[in-house]
């Protein structure tokens, strides 16, 4: 999200937009004048002078950038304030809200919100989050409608997420986005086999990689046990697994439990430039998920981007990605750019996935060259660009009422009166 947005606002604002972006207070350096930032000005600010600013309406349009992580709880008292555009790259946002308020103890601010956003679904299901079972039912209810209510606009990254949005919230202005990830222009060929040569692969190495954050959801333990597969069929394949390991996913354990260990090449050291080169270096990337926050993966995009064949989770709000399906090896669309995978037939058609593709370069190369056209077509950086310029107006256009749920009425003193509790019986006057 913040690679997006870095490459993003510069864009924004050489189309006359002023933007001053809020981070942190320890990652701004000195103060800029009171004054808000002109046309094709980029400012970075710190997330303290919002407030002020945004009291004295410097701004005609607050963008707020949000996924399902813990670190974008601050916005929630601004997003509520200042209702504006809410980009959400994940429109499930159960963990995030159960982090603020259960971590904290709110647990009476957590099942007032879970009832506020899921007024069809038994308040006692909060217990579950209360109780700390934190699994795959936090998918099943997203804790997003507030935002949805309250925004001038709603925009995601997926159609189906989009579908889902306006089903959950009908009327509400939701709106889809595209995420541009990726090269304008893919590696040449011989930095590819350079790249694939510093990760260690031989000249007839058929490569397989799993980018981004190894954790259990993108299905690692499972790709470990099919990657046999593609063992049997061609002894040298090799399995990448490229990003930072989440301490809950013991791959080594895994790929020993799968006898595959020798076979499997792990890098946590690769900055943005040779993530991308690891990407163009494997021949086919796995991108499977499951649960889903109804993202849109980042790097199965570069992986498009880079003409690679590629691996999905066949999900419901991806159902408009022309896929094939390795169980028949048909498609019901005339260019398939993926191969997707039913999670309910997931061991046995990962096995045939990858064992096919671990021999057949034809299919290999037209999934990659289908893949690419797809890239062009629907996920540049230009794209995402322009169809920003165009929700940003309309959004800025649209006015809202700032009205928040009853459950984020909070008492600005709680804290004050949590501190001086011990001192006795203390009153105080506001000014």
């Amino acid at each position: 999200m913040a690679g997006r947005s870095a490459e993003l606002v510069p864009a924004l604002a050489a189309a006359g937009h002023g933007i001053d972006v809020c981070v942190r207070e320890t990652a701004v350096d000195g103060r800029h004048p009171d004054g808000p930032p002109s046309a094709g000005q980029v400012r970075v600010q710190s997330a303290h002078d919002f407030l002020w600013r945004a009291v004295r309406g410097q701004y005609d349009l607050t963008v707020y950038q949000l996924g399902n992580s813990h670190l974008h709880e601050f916005i929630w008292p601004y997003l509520f304030r200042w209702p504006g555009l809410a980009v959400l790259h994940d429109a499930r946002l159960h963990h995030a809200r159960a982090a603020a308020h259960l971590l904290r103890k709110g647990a009476a601010r957590y099942r007032n919100e879970f009832a506020w956003n899921h007024p069809d679904v038994a308040p006692d299901a909060a217990e579950l989050g209360v109780s700390g079972f934190d699994g795959p039912y936090y998918y099943m209810w997203p804790m997003v409608r507030d935002v949805v209510m309250v925004s001038r606009t709603t925009a995601v990254h997926s159609l189906g997420a989009a579908t889902e949005l306006q089903s959950a919230c009908p009327g509400e202005p939701v709106e889809y986005l595209t995420l541009g990830e990726g090269r304008e222009i893919p590696f040449s060929e011989p930095e590819r086999q350079s790249a694939r040569a510093a990760l260690g692969f031989a000249p007839d190495t058929v490569a397989f990689g799993v980018f981004g954050g190894l954790t259990v959801e993108k299905r690692v333990p499972q790709i470990i046990r099919a990657f046999r597969a593609c063992l049997g069929a061609r002894p040298s394949s090799r399995l990448l697994l490229a990003g930072n390991v989440h301490p809950s996913l013991d791959w080594r354990r895994h790929a020993r439990e799968a006898g595959i260990e020798e076979a499997v090449i792990v890098r946590q050291d690769l900055d943005d430039f040779t993530f991308d080169q690891a990407v163009a270096a494997v021949d086919v990337s796995l991108n499977l998920r499951w649960p889903s926050a109804l993202e849109t993966s980042g790097p199965w995009l570069r992986a498009l981007a880079a003409g690679r064949a590629t691996v999905v989770t066949d999900l419901v709000h991806q159902s408009h990605v022309p896929s094939i399906d390795p169980r028949t090896w048909q498609s019901i669309d005339d260019e398939p750019v993926t191969v997707a995978i039913d999670i309910l037939d997931e061991a046995h058609s990962l096995g045939l996935a990858l064992g096919r593709l671990a021999t057949d370069s034809a299919l290999r190369d037209r999934l990659g060259r289908a893949a690419r056209r797809y890239w062009e077509r629907t996920h540049t950086f230009a794209r995402m660009r322009d169809e920003y310029l165009a929700v940003i107006d309309r959004a800025a256009n649209r006015s809202r009422t700032v009205s928040h749920p009853p459950v984020l009425e909070y008492d600005p003193l709680s804290q004050a009166r949590a501190l001086t509790a011990g001192f006795g019986d203390l009153s105080c006057e506001l000014f």
